[in-house]
């Protein structure tokens, strides 16, 4: 017989109680199959700026009135000027990783979503991030999880 916890369990949900609260975590992440790019209804790390986290220091949301399509998918600017400073050198501003989560894919070859206040540029390069949690694990080794995800992307970006 198959407990409520084994079938919580076994179909990926946890449940933890702390505090008197009952808290939800889905341990199995969403997978994208054959996809260089994350995207979000075809527009690129969800409509954020790329330019912008080199020139502000922080996710700026783009809008489809400045968009550039490339490597598949449409990216969108918070201004004109950053589209055609992107179209000029995208690899210069487009997020590590086809803008998956960096630790994912150095940490567990598999390619997770992003969200836009979880990033880090190093050397120069821009790198996106799961969560908050998974950003200070991201911190803890920065250089050893690049050197991983290196290694590991171009696999990951065939599937």
């Amino acid at each position: 017989m198959i407990t409520k916890r084994k079938f919580l369990i076994r179909g990926g949900l946890f449940i933890a109680v702390a505090g008197g609260g009952i808290a939800y975590k889905t341990l199995v992440p969403k997978t994208y199959a054959a996809q260089t790019t994350y995207t979000v209804d075809g527009v690129a790390i969800g409509g954020t700026d790329p330019v912008a986290y080199f020139t502000k220091a922080k996710p700026v949301a783009g809008f489809d009135t400045y968009a550039a399509d490339w490597h598949g998918a449409v990216w969108h600017f918070a201004t004109a000027e950053n589209r055609d400073t992107f179209a000029a050198a995208p690899e210069k501003y487009a997020p590590q990783y086809g803008g998956f989560c960096a630790w994912a894919v150095a940490a567990r070859k598999k390619l997770y979503s992003t969200q836009p206040q979880n990033w880090t540029i190093e050397n120069g390069k821009l790198y996106l991030n799961y969560n908050d949690n998974i950003q200070a694990k991201w911190e803890q080794n920065k250089q050893g999880f690049i050197a991983d995800g290196d290694r590991f992307w171009p696999g990951l970006s065939q599937t």
